[in-house]
């Protein structure tokens, strides 16, 4: 990088490029900006490239599109948290299917305990039978005030 950095600057102080062609520019801003774009080499192992960052920026994109066709607020909600839970079991290496049928069929458990029941923790969690006992009340309906008299979003 030093030699490439000496090369530009010999480069334009030699006149061998034009100042004020295209390639005299881009030198130019490279070496405006020579601290910043040489700021991997200061941290030792920092990636040369964002490949990891661009599969998930892509979900991001496809999901946006997609969340056009939801009907309602309340549906683009619940899309929403599958979303995250999908993608947050996902980056786990956990199957998604495995995870939310586990969180069904223990829901008690999980309401009990939740820290247990996170992606990364539910295959340690012990079972709903030795948890807590069955919910006492019905799940929330859309619309209507809850346990807590709170209407669910």
């Amino acid at each position: 990088m030093d030699a490439l950095k000496g090369w530009m600057e010999q480069q334009l102080t030699d006149k061998q490029v034009e100042p004020n062609s295209r390639l005299g520019q881009a030198l130019n801003d490279m070496l405006k900006r020579w601290q910043a774009l040489t700021g991997f080499l200061r941290i030792a192992g920092a990636p040369l490239d964002n490949n990891l960052a661009e599969p998930a920026l892509k979900l991001s994109v496809r999901y946006r599109n997609n969340s056009l066709f939801y009907k309602n607020q309340h549906g683009a909600y619940v899309g929403d948290v599958l979303s995250s839970l999908i993608e947050t079991c996902r980056l786990n290496g956990i199957n998604p299917i495995a995870y939310l049928s586990a969180l069904l069929n223990n829901r008690s458990a999980v309401v009990a305990n939740p820290a247990d029941w996170l992606p990364w923790n539910f295959q340690q969690a012990p079972t709903a039978s030795a948890q807590a006992p069955p919910l006492g009340h019905l799940p929330p309906i859309i619309g209507h005030a809850g346990v807590l008299g709170v209407a669910v979003p």
